[in-house]
C-alpha cells in the first residue's frame, strides 16, 4: 500500500500568514519556511509581531474564513484519494486548519496545536513532535506502507528526503536549487504524473 503525504500551505491552498499580512499590512508577517528554515525561530519571530500589534487568534481566522483552495487542488486531492491514502502532514495549527479541511473534504491531517487565552491572545505554541513530518513518513514506513511525498518549503525537505519519493511543488528558486535531488514541478497536472512515476503500481491519469 502507498501514501500520498502533502503539505499544505503552498500546495493545496493559500500561505495563511502571507494573506494574513496583507490583511493586516505588517510586511513582516510575509516570512514563511520557505525563507526561514528554522521552524522554531519563524514561529517566536510571529508570535512576537502578533503581541506588537494586539492581534490574535480571532483576527487570524477572520482571514483564514475567507480563504480557498488554490485552484484545482480539491480535484487533486480526490484524484489522489482514488489511488493512494492520502495524509497532509503540515506545520500549520488545527486551529488555523479546519475551515480549509472541510472545503478539501477533511483528508487526514497532522499538525500542531496553538495555546491561546480566552480574548484570543496566542500564548505559545505546541510542536507535535520534533521534526513531525519526517517522523511521520518514518511511522509509515514502519508499519510497511510506501511513502511519496510533496511540498514547497525547507520544512518539507526531511520529509522529502525519508520519503520512499519526494516532489517539490510550487517551491520557489532558492528551495529548488538547494535540494536539485528533488524533481520539481508547478501544476497540478505535472504533480499528478510525478504520483504515478514515483508509484511502484500502474496508474493512469
Amino acid at each position: 500500500m502507498e501514501i500520498a503525504c502533502l503539505d499544505l500551505e503552498g500546495v493545496l491552498v493559500p500561505e495563511i500568514w502571507i494573506a494574513f499580512a496583507e490583511k493586516t499590512g505588517i510586511e513582516e508577517l510575509r516570512k514563511t519556511t520557505r525563507d526561514e528554515p528554522d521552524y522554531d525561530v519563524l514561529m517566536n519571530y510571529r508570535l512576537n509581531i502578533l503581541r506588537q500589534h494586539g492581534l490574535g487568534l480571532n483576527e487570524i481566522q477572520q482571514v483564514i474564513a475567507g480563504l480557498k483552495p488554490l485552484d484545482g487542488a480539491v480535484e487533486f486531492v480526490d484524484w489522489l484519494r482514488e489511488r493512494f491514502q492520502v495524509v497532509i502532514l503540515s506545520d500549520t495549527f488545527y486551529e488555523f486548519a479546519s475551515p480549509l479541511m472541510a472545503q478539501l473534504g477533511y483528508p487526514t491531517l497532522l499538525c500542531h496545536r496553538l495555546e491561546y487565552d480566552a480574548d484570543g491572545t496566542v500564548t505559545d505554541y505546541r510542536l507535535r513532535q520534533a521534526n513531525p513530518k519526517r517522523q511521520a513518513i518514518v511511522a509509515f514506513k514502519s508499519i510497511y506502507y510506501r511513502t511519496i511525498a510533496a511540498g514547497d518549503s525547507y520544512n518539507d525537505t526531511t520529509m522529502l528526503a525519508e520519503a520512499d519519493a519526494g516532489i517539490l511543488f510550487h517551491a520557489p528558486d532558492n528551495v529548488i536549487a538547494e535540494f536539485p535531488q528533488f524533481p520539481a514541478v508547478h501544476s497540478f497536472d505535472q504533480l499528478k504524473r510525478e504520483f504515478i512515476r514515483a508509484s511502484n503500481r500502474s496508474l493512469s491519469l
